[in-house]
């Protein structure tokens, strides 16, 4: 399995667009220990051309140009992108399907949840559903994801629910935990079913209880929630007032940081994605980068490339 990391920062990107913080500053100075990075998104293909998106960042259009991968390749219009799989409604991984609305087949695959709120706003409906097939998966059950016609991608997906929440503009204050139910945070783990190879992607991530531990134990590739260093990450930087905790993200460093709760599972390559622009650890040269490194974690950047 090929993978392209299109996007490797939190909502908002790096630098965010009213954001002073001293990263953000750094990154706008063209600091090379400051790279800039868009909003997270991935793509996975078995090696045929075709490509698998994970998430459509607010980024897609420049991040698909951005990818020589991603490029037409033949005839007059034409796409690599075959169909796209949704973690969750969350704007920064939603909002890159309304860039896709040139008459262009592919496939959307999400659970009803999702499917459900992209169903009820719209302005989704710019996508001809004559050739943008809507197609829920249900979490626990493996399937092999298919273009609009139909054409198997040479790909297995599992989507899971994990910790987290339901999207911002979706939450109920008066309800337990804003109203969130399994289906708004899942993990996807994606396999080749001609070599065996898989690895999970988890852009979002609450906590990482024993039976997720478990499950994560040994493998090849985990791509995993970076959004902030420590859980007050924010409102040290001045920059808000949420904690981790409360955004349905898991801190990086600390006792019950993602950090710590690897250390134990020897998976053989650890990545963190979707990082805030306030976490140190964007900072090439920042004693948490060294730290997050040592403990042998990579830090996901726009275009990076990994193979299975």
């Amino acid at each position: 399995m090929h993978i392209l990391v299109l996007g490797s920062a939190a909502g908002g990107g790096f630098p965010q667009w009213n954001c002073n913080c001293a990263g953000c500053r750094r990154a706008r100075s063209d600091d090379p220990l400051a790279r800039p990075r868009t909003q997270s998104s991935i793509a996975v293909s078995s090696g045929d051309g075709r490509w698998l998106l994970l998430n459509a960042s607010p980024d897609l259009r420049a991040q698909l140009n951005a990818n020589p991968a991603l490029h037409p390749q033949h005839g007059v219009r034409h796409s690599p992108l075959a169909a796209a799989v949704l973690t969750n409604a969350d704007i920064d991984h939603v909002t890159g399907l309304l860039s896709l609305r040139e008459m262009q087949p592919f496939a959307v695959y999400a659970t009803e949840r999702v499917q459900r709120v992209l169903a009820g706003n719209s302005v989704f409906q710019v996508l001809n559903a004559g050739l943008v097939p809507r197609r829920a998966m249900a979490l626990g059950q493996p399937f092999r994801p298919a273009a609009a016609d139909g054409t198997p991608l040479g790909l297995e997906v599992e989507a899971f629910a994990v910790p987290g929440k339901v999207a911002l503009y979706l939450e109920d204050e008066s309800a337990a935990n804003f109203g969130s139910v399994p289906e708004d945070t899942v993990a996807l783990r994606v396999s080749d079913p001609a070599t065996g190879t898989a690895f999970f992607y988890m852009p979002g991530c609450a906590s990482l209880p024993d039976w997720l531990a478990e499950r994560l134990r040994g493998a090849e590739l985990v791509l995993f929630d970076g959004t902030t260093w420590t859980d007050d990450e924010m409102e040290r930087a001045g920059t808000g007032t949420k904690t981790a905790t409360r955004m349905g993200h898991m801190c990086m460093s600390g006792e019950s940081g993602s950090i710590a709760a690897f250390d134990r599972l020897g998976v053989a390559r650890k990545v963190f994605i979707h990082i805030n622009n306030t976490n140190p650890v964007l900072l090439e040269d920042s004693p948490e980068r060294r730290s997050a490194e040592a403990a042998g974690w990579q830090i996901a950047h726009d275009g990076m490339e990994l193979s299975l």
